[in-house]
């Protein structure tokens, strides 16, 4: 399963970062990124809750929005 971010609605706040530090990752300047794009499964609840965490709702999962 694939791990997407809507780099529109990202404000680059970090918060999933907090919550999932293997597959997301702040840069230098602060922008985000995706380290891991295809996470597995043992990674998957963390990613969740990032996605529900996110400030935006700018993580999409599979089945979110396109």
């Amino acid at each position: 399963m694939r791990v997407t971010v809507d780099y529109d609605l990202c404000d680059s706040t970090g918060v999933c970062n907090s919550f999932a530090p293997e597959v997301f990752e702040l840069d230098d300047e602060d922008l985000l990124h995706v380290r891991v794009p295809e996470p597995g499964a043992e990674l998957w609840p963390a990613v969740e809750e990032a996605a529900r965490a996110c400030p935006k709702l700018a993580i999409l999962l599979p089945g979110d929005r396109p």
